[in-house]
């Protein structure tokens, strides 16, 4: 699944050629993603310019004169940039074609994705249902320790659940999550609320660290993740545990492990991630 680094990589990828661009028109071909996609933007963003391409947690945020798309890319999803014309591929569901000369195309293999609209007449984007609740992002500094902590306090949920809340922070998916707790030395089954004030100000510090790391190579490409030009990303090449169950722990040499926690692998160095 594509996570914060991913989303921000794609972000970056498409804005050179599709920000402050006008839309010629937008082709629906199957909008039977993870909610229907409203066919009426394709009358209501026609000649409307696109004047910025934001991001907020894993959504990306195409905001017009008129309201805002917000696009995820759900599981397997990849939004590139393409010149007009270029031959359409299985599994590519909408594209927004641009008087530029480009076409920015959603190709989304299991359909988990979504492009949603949010009408200026409904207020900001912020209000929007899906992004109305989630927490601060992780790399501002609202996200911090001092914040953390308090927010930490008599949860019995483990940290690695905890870090991954959407409410907590945005964008701590899976893999960095995995990898910010190796760095601090955290063992994922344990408590949140049982951390310390200098674990909480470690980890928030390595998840920082981590996501800020794994935009620069472009996000992490395990599968099916590709930036807007089709590269894919190479932070995969620089982690230290997640994915490498049965491996060397690159600290100690130790024997990386992995377990199941909420339907979700977890892998640490039981000696170096103490509970």
């Amino acid at each position: 699944m594509p996570e914060l680094p991913e989303v921000e990589t794609t972000r970056q990828g498409i804005r050179p050629n599709a920000e402050k661009q006008t839309i010629e028109k937008i082709i629906i071909r199957n909008g039977k993603l993870r909610w229907p996609v409203p066919e009426k933007i394709a009358t209501l963003l026609k000649d409307t310019t696109i004047d910025n391409i934001g991001r907020r947690g894993k959504y990306l945020l195409l905001q017009t004169p008129k309201g805002t798309l917000l696009i995820h890319l759900g599981m397997s999803g990849n939004l590139r940039i393409l010149p007009q014309g270029s031959p359409v591929q299985k599994h590519d569901h909408v594209d927004i074609v641009l008087k530029n000369g480009f076409v920015i195309r959603l190709n989304d293999p299991r359909r988990f994705g979504s492009v949603l609209w949010h009408d200026i007449n409904e207020g900001g984007v912020s209000e929007h249902k899906l992004l109305s609740k989630l927490g601060p992002e992780p790399l501002s500094d609202e996200f911090n320790s001092d914040y953390f902590y308090q927010l930490s306090r008599q949860r019995k949920m483990s940290i690695k659940s905890f870090v991954m809340n959407s409410n907590i922070v945005v964008g701590a998916g899976n893999i960095y999550a995995n990898e910010s707790l190796f760095l601090s030395g955290i063992h994922p089954e344990k408590l949140a609320g049982k951390l310390t004030k200098k674990q909480c100000e470690t980890l928030v510090n390595n998840i920082k660290q981590v996501l800020a790391a794994a935009i620069e190579q472009g996000g992490t490409t395990l599968k099916d993740f590709l930036s807007p030009s089709g590269k894919p990303g190479y932070f995969v090449q620089k982690l230290n545990v997640y994915g490498r169950d049965g491996a060397s722990c690159p600290q100690c040499g130790a024997t990386i492990e992995r377990i199941i926690q909420n339907q979700r692998a977890s892998f640490f160095c039981r000696k170096c991630q103490k509970k």
